[in-house]
């Protein structure tokens, strides 16, 4: 599974958070639409599955385990009904409770989605130092090297294992025998989880990427290209079937994900959307990588090129040489025929397979789609060699 370590900025935080089994990432008020951050803020929350585990991060020392549940009616909400529109929080907390209650000292800051989890098996009250964590596994870690003024930061399946060992391995002791003044924090989820699921029975607090990809629509055109990302990655999840049609399933997505070697922050590259799907019924196998780089406007040859290295990024990184794991999309909202001809004489990657006797072979999976924001809220991704809703099948 996935893992999500979140950032706090004290011990007592972190204590409420452990006992409630409930975070809510502490954002700036919208003044009329959301930002980058706060749209990226999302896509993480929509991406959450149960069995996910959870890690917490104060003063450079990582605390964990837990793991996110469905708690009845779902593991991710709104914090409030209405919390994903980019207006100010008002007080209208009696006709619709808040899952997190909201700090009233900072009116300028608010909650707007929440994620459930519980101990797995415990959270030790003995964190790991971040530099000890590194060099636990160097090679496992690739995301926790890049984590800079996020709230969160979300990695995969080898990076998780690497955290757990990590924690685990100083815990030791406490394993053998758990107790709240004998290394774990004391914690009553399933009475904070039972009200979450009383409130939210009724649907009004599901997730709703609709109001984001509202706030900034222009026609069929999205002016930001973080809520293009939230809501591609919300409707995947979701299995909206004319995504999945043209992009087609993933058991493991992320967005904004390192693909460069280790440097400053601000220079590295980062691909947009990042994710992988197991074999069939044997994971954590993986069968396939998806890359997809999105362009809100129009696409240039460039971004040809710049998906293209993250497809070789990813064939060296992820893949060990394969090219033909690697699912490749450049999403724009309108792609220029000469764009297409361009992808069609330099998308293409020759590689050898097997060994003995080897044999040269052609990766050609790069797909171009242009996407189309709807009246609704939504988003539709289309063949740029037609005009209509038509869909593009893998």
């Amino acid at each position: 599974m996935a893992g999500y370590m979140f950032t706090l900025d004290s011990e007592q935080a972190l204590r409420e958070c452990i006992a409630e089994g409930l975070y809510s990432t502490v954002m700036s008020n919208p003044k009329g639409r959301w930002g980058n951050p706060a749209e990226g803020t999302f896509a993480d929350y929509a991406t959450m599955q149960p069995g996910d585990n959870v890690y917490f991060f104060i003063k450079r020392r990582i605390y964990g385990i837990g793991e996110i549940v469905d708690v009845g009616t779902g593991c991710c909400f709104q914090n409030f009904p209405g919390a994903s529109e980019p207006s100010p929080v008002g007080d209208d907390s009696a006709h619709h409770p808040m899952l997190v209650h909201q700090d009233s000292g900072r009116p300028d800051k608010s909650q707007r989605w929440v994620v459930a989890f519980r101990p797995a098996p415990w959270f030790f009250t003995q964190g790991v130092d971040m530099d000890d964590a590194l060099s636990s596994d160097p090679s496992a870690f690739r995301i926790l090297r890049a984590i800079w003024k996020l709230s969160f930061i979300k990695f995969d399946h080898q990076e998780n294992q690497a955290f757990k060992n990590a924690i685990l391995k100083l815990n030791q002791e406490v394993l053998a025998a758990p107790t709240s003044d004998a290394g774990v924090f004391l914690e009553s989820h399933d009475l904070h989880h039972g009200r979450v699921k009383d409130l939210t029975s009724d649907g009004s607090y599901e997730l709703d990427v609709r109001p984001i990809v509202r706030a900034c629509r222009e026609g069929t055109r999205i002016t930001h290209e973080m809520a293009i990302e939230a809501a591609l990655l919300f409707q995947l999840s979701r299995r909206d079937e004319n995504t999945i049609a043209a992009m087609g399933r993933w058991d493991y997505l992320s967005h904004q994900v390192v693909a460069s070697p280790f440097k400053p922050i601000d220079y590295m590259d980062k691909m947009d959307i990042f994710g992988y799907a197991w074999i069939p019924d044997h994971g954590p196998a993986i069968s396939k990588y998806l890359v997809a780089e999105i362009k809100k406007g129009t696409a240039s040859e460039s971004d040809v090129e710049q998906t293209m290295k993250y497809v070789d990024w990813v064939k060296d990184e992820y893949a060990h040489g394969d090219y033909s794991q690697v699912r490749a999309f450049l999403i724009a909202h309108e792609i220029p025929s000469k764009v297409e001809q361009y992808a069609d004489r330099v998308g293409h990657r020759a590689f050898t397979v097997q060994r003995r006797p080897p044999r040269t072979t052609e990766w050609a999976s790069l797909r171009l789609l242009e996407y189309r924001a709807t009246e609704e809220g939504g988003i539709r991704l289309v063949s740029p060699r037609t005009t209509v809703d038509t869909i593009v099948s893998i």
